[in-house]
């Protein structure tokens, strides 16, 4: 047994030598950072079998990238356990979304609504403010030069003698003096849409606020003997508390001998359309001004489509900025509903698809 041990360590030693002496291994033992006796460690343990080094686990070997510089004879067992072991860190940038993902989860399943900017602007902006206050100031001006011309009148209704007729203007309430631009916000942070049932809520609630400028203006109007009358599509049952909201911020609302708020409805021919009620006041009073924030407030050609609209408006251009003040309202209005022929018994989307179709866009920057 002596000699046979002899023998085998003997057979070890000269297979050591013959590799040492190779001109490959020389050249990788140069180059690896372990010493080369390392290599020739397993030749001190005689109980182990050439076999034990396949019994490292394959993670092993993937830990350390930098073995790869170990000779083939070192390398047989493990490489084909360790080379999955990169593809298995792959996936890894998959991950690197994730931030973004979590920063999208606070607007995940938020309402969306078409009307958020137009309410941002009319609730937050100085710019509507501005744009309503010069509004106003226009109207000042026009109220007073239309009180100097006895010929002047502002409405298409107003025929016969009039010019011998006390002065009076018309105006809007709903976004032309009264802001109901919290209805608006109301609609887009819930994620619904305008209802009658909801709008009279509102209305009651009388959370409304002055357009800027308005107050201002018709106490001027008032002071300088102008009867002012309110036409607006509130509805009868709507009034009171739209009158007891007014009072409260100040707007004149008549000396109770003439009715001067005509809801929609108070008579059967008092449509949404105001042309009977300007009828109305107009053979008694010669109108100087209307004010409004929609077209419908100044003329009842105001349904057709964005063509026909556009021909009426130029039609029209020796009224606009001179007896007929336009109060901007990116909110809603006629407008909204012309590019889908006014048909709201098409669903949301078909709505949206047409009003789409009526921009104007840009092609793009040129590739």
């Amino acid at each position: 047994m002596k000699a046979i041990r002899s023998g085998f360590l003997m057979s070890t030693a000269l297979v050591a030598l013959a590799f040492a002496a190779s001109p490959v291994f020389a050249e990788d033992a140069a180059t690896t950072a372990k010493p080369a006796d390392a290599t020739a460690a397993p030749a001190t343990d005689t109980t182990k079998p050439a076999a034990d080094s396949a019994a490292k686990p394959a993670d092993d070997s993937a830990a350390k990238p930098a073995d790869a510089t170990k000779p083939a004879n070192d390398n047989s067992a493990a490489p084909a356990a360790a080379t999955p072991a990169p593809a298995a860190t792959t996936p890894a940038p998959a991950a690197t979304p994730a931030p973004a993902t979590t920063a999208d989860a606070a607007t995940a399943g938020e309402p969306q609504n078409d009307d958020l900017n137009a309410v941002l602007w009319d609730q937050t902006s100085v710019e509507a403010k501005a744009s309503w206050i010069t509004a106003y100031k226009l109207a000042r001006i026009r109220l007073d030069q239309a009180l100097y011309h006895r010929r002047w009148t502002a409405a298409e209704e107003q025929t016969g003698h009039y010019r011998r007729l006390p002065p009076a203007i018309i105006l809007d309430v709903d976004d032309t003096v009264l802001n109901t631009s919290a209805y608006q916000a109301w609609t887009v942070t819930a994620g619904t849409s305008y209802s009658g049932k909801t709008w009279d809520d509102y209305v009651k609630a009388e959370k409304d606020v002055p357009i800027a400028g308005a107050v201002d203006f018709l106490k001027y109007a008032a002071r300088r003997g102008v009867t002012i009358f309110y036409v607006t599509n509130r509805t009868a049952g709507q009034e009171a508390p739209t009158v007891e909201e007014m009072k409260k911020f100040g707007f004149p609302m008549g000396n109770g001998k003439v009715d001067t708020f005509l809801a929609s409805g108070e008579q059967p021919d008092w449509k949404s359309a105001k042309g009977t009620r300007r009828a109305f006041i107009a053979q008694n009073y010669r109108i100087l001004l209307l004010v409004g924030d929609n077209m419908g407030d100044f003329t009842d050609k105001y349904t057709g489509s964005v063509a026909e609209r556009d021909a009426v408006f130029e039609a029209d251009m020796h009224h606009w900025g001179h007896d007929w003040i336009q109060i901007a309202n990116p909110t809603y209005g006629s407008w909204q509903s012309a590019p889908f022929g006014n048909d709201y018994k098409k669903s949301a989307d078909e709505q949206r698809k047409e009003n789409k179709a009526a921009l104007s866009p840009w092609s793009g920057p040129s590739q």
